[in-house]
């Protein structure tokens, strides 16, 4: 893999030496309120010259550390199914070279794919999950491709009791009727976490992070706010406590800069990002 003309800082190292392999999703073709979660992964790198590759919360430096920034995908907006089958590629040749590929969306959606070329990799792959959302409806207005229905998709792929959701504050009747007894859900917050992860023990793990699991006061620039949400110090913490697990793959996404005019929620994404990338083994 080439690198880009521009990636995010401090990831510019070889793809050959490097363990993380950054690269972006720009999609949001089933967006369902405001769009623009596309322009998230070009903004994150743009943004993140706003801030130190030194992390003061874990006295780490991404000089430190290898990792590679593939850039964004091309992918064919305005074809759901060929999108996702070219982002299970590529999540899938990173997967093969022994790597770990953490992908910036775009939309929720963008995880199927990810998770499709995870659990061929790791059949008893289990999925952690952040978001403000349950994501678990069969179908939204009538289509299964949809960010409104992603773990309902990855459900269908690694089967009851493999996914872990918190922070959850909104979603239709039926889908908390549907998770009972099949998915493990935590609403509103992080509590049990830690539950969560003795109980993931030595299991493959792909963590999902949907960033409208923040507060929109905190973080507007998204595309479906929900009040109530988590602080950046709960989602660091949170991040913390998943850390020492057999993370196979990590995404962020709905990231919407335009809805933040600001660049506030930018430069907290940029944030995460690097203290994500410093954390994980």
């Amino acid at each position: 893999m080439q690198k880009p003309a521009h990636c995010f800082i401090g990831c510019d190292s070889d793809y050959a030496d490097s363990r993380i392999v950054v690269f972006g999703a720009p999609f949001d073709g089933t967006t369902s309120y405001r769009p623009g979660a596309r322009f998230a992964p070009a903004a994150i790198r743009n943004e993140s010259y706003g801030i130190e590759t030194f992390s003061p919360y874990q006295e780490k430096d991404l000089q430190d550390i290898k990792v590679f920034d593939a850039g964004d995908l091309e992918l064919p907006i305005g074809d759901t199914s060929a999108t996702l089958d070219a982002i299970e590629r590529h999540t899938a040749k990173i997967l093969s070279d022994g790597k770990l590929p953490l992908m910036l969306g775009g939309e929720h959606l963008v995880t199927l794919g990810a998770v499709r070329a995870a659990a061929k990799k790791h059949p008893n792959l289990r999925i952690i999950h952040f978001d403000a959302h349950c994501d678990l409806r069969d179908d939204y207005l009538g289509v299964k491709l949809s960010h409104a229905a992603v773990c309902r998709r990855c459900h269908e792929i690694i089967g009851d009791n493999r996914i872990f959701q918190f922070g959850i504050r909104s979603g239709d009747r039926s889908e908390f009727t549907w998770a009972k007894g099949r998915v493990s859900m935590c609403r509103f917050n992080f509590n049990g976490l830690q539950q969560a992860v003795s109980l993931v023990d030595r299991n493959p793990v792909w963590l999902t992070v949907d960033l409208d699991v923040l507060d929109p006061s905190c973080f507007p620039g998204t595309g479906t706010p929900e009040a109530g949400g988590v602080s950046f110090s709960e989602l660091l913490a949170a991040l913390r406590l998943c850390a020492p697990l057999d993370i196979v793959g990590i995404d962020f996404t709905e990231l919407s800069p335009p809805w933040d005019q600001s660049g506030a929620s930018t430069a907290l994404a940029c944030k995460i990002l690097r203290e994500t990338l410093l954390m994980v083994k």
